[in-house]
């Protein structure tokens, strides 16, 4: 019984390859092809069979990279020559990941999906830092923005003033802009003195916590580097009491951990954008079946640039 084509639009998680759902992990060992972006670290793709194909289409900032139209024409030409297509971006797909942009793309052309949520960002580096984005008494509510809109708009989409009274507000893709959106917090009545706090690579052993001020960030931004996440509310200072997470410890825990596993199968070649493979071999597992998931742990080369959304 031949399997059954689908594109899944999965969420790699945050950056701690540990923190992938089990249904990714399914999925990916399932996969004939992977398109992946720049946040996703090595161990995720090593997940994949050895004959499936590794496309990457994933975008870095002052570097070329596929736009999102070429994006889908290569999810859309990956589906109709493959059965099982794997969409693999960091955190999760439908926050500020275009996934809702792919999927409808797909159902436009009669292509069946599935999405398979991944933690986000915007909780787990926070999380990781030992803040919570909600507290009785603290915050009650939360609120997520993008801090990097779409070239081409002649005005913002973010409502800053709505965000007046959110306990906690957490901005993803603001590392460049963070001085022009602590200026817009202000303007818009949050204190001058709200704690703020930019986690970045969160969840990694490259994870570092820089903690500031609104008033600090709009007039003297501290160095802040990308990616990372932007946490504004008083739930920032519990991190003096709830931060748990050793990035010096989790770097040093590979070394142990690898030393008790065998090394990962051989991978298939790396395709770069335009050059998919076009000879990949059939799906050799019978329908029904789940091909084993390879234990993973964290690396620490790979994990320093995988935080996402």
């Amino acid at each position: 019984m031949a399997k059954r084509r689908m594109v899944y639009l999965v969420g790699a998680g945050p950056g701690d390859p540990e923190l992938l759902t089990v249904k990714a992990a399914r999925v990916l060992a399932e996969a004939d092809v992977v398109l992946y972006d720049s946040l996703v670290c090595a161990e995720l793709l090593a997940l994949a069979p050895p004959r499936a194909e590794l496309v990457y289409v994933g975008k870095e900032a002052g570097k070329p990279c596929p736009s999102q139209e070429e994006i889908n024409a290569r999810i859309l030409a990956a589906a109709l020559r493959q059965n099982a297509v794997v969409r693999l971006k960091g955190g999760d797909p439908f926050v500020f990941g275009r996934g809702g942009e792919e999927a409808l793309f797909l159902r436009e052309r009669g292509i069946p999906f599935e999405i398979v949520p991944g933690v986000s960002s915007s909780i787990a580096a926070a999380a990781y830092a030992g803040i919570p984005v909600t507290h009785r008494n603290v915050a009650c509510s939360f609120a997520v923005v993008t801090g990097h809109e779409a070239s081409g708009k002649l005005q913002t989409q973010v409502d800053w003033a709505s965000l007046r009274g959110v306990g906690t507000v957490v901005v993803l893709m603001g590392v460049q802009r963070r001085a022009e959106i602590a200026a817009e917090l202000i303007a818009a009545g949050r204190r001058v003195d709200e704690p703020v706090a930019f986690v970045e690579n969160g969840t990694t052993p490259a994870q570092r916590t820089v903690r500031s001020t609104l008033r600090e960030v709009a007039e003297a931004p501290p160095e802040v580097a990308s990616p990372a996440v932007m946490v504004v509310g008083d739930v920032v200072d519990l991190a003096d009491r709830l931060a748990w997470f050793n990035p010096e410890e989790a770097a040093r825990a590979p070394a142990a951990a690898h030393a008790e596993t065998t090394p990962p199968p051989a991978r298939a070649k790396l395709v770069p954008p335009g050059e998919e493979r076009r000879d990949a071999p059939p799906h050799q597992q019978p329908s029904g079946t789940r091909a084993p998931v390879a234990p993973h742990r964290r690396d620490p080369a790979a994990a320093s640039a995988a935080t996402r959304l």
